[in-house]
């Protein structure tokens, strides 16, 4: 005898094809179609939340880098002068601070340099 699934089955079938809405052609119709399309970008969702912070990290270093040869110094010379002086803000921060407050972020890299 055959199982077709019943309210189960429809109910799963109709939460694909309310994931899918949006999508051109079949994908949004087609129950079979529907379902790779669905497959397909929560794969790539998950993968992009990685890719995601690689990008905003090589931001963040461009935009120190930029900030830091303003105030005559590279980045990797900064990064270990931070280091030594033990001023521990994180990239993301000095980021901010590069391109929000220019002046303090020369503050910061004149205390590294001490």
């Amino acid at each position: 005898m055959r199982v077709k699934g019943g309210p189960r089955g429809h109910l799963r079938h109709k939460k694909v094809l309310k994931f899918t809405k949006g999508q051109r052609g079949t994908r949004h119709f087609l129950f079979k179609r529907a379902n790779e399309a669905m497959l397909k970008s929560m794969w790539y969702a998950t993968r992009d939340r990685r890719v995601r912070k690689r990008d905003l990290r090589r931001l963040w270093i461009a935009r120190i880098n930029a900030a830091a040869r303003l105030n005559g110094i590279s980045y990797s010379r900064l990064i270990a002068a931070m280091k030594k002086a033990n001023i521990n803000l994180n990239r993301k921060m000095l980021a901010d601070l590069a391109v929000r407050d220019p002046q303090a972020f020369a503050v910061v890299v004149t205390q590294a340099l001490k």
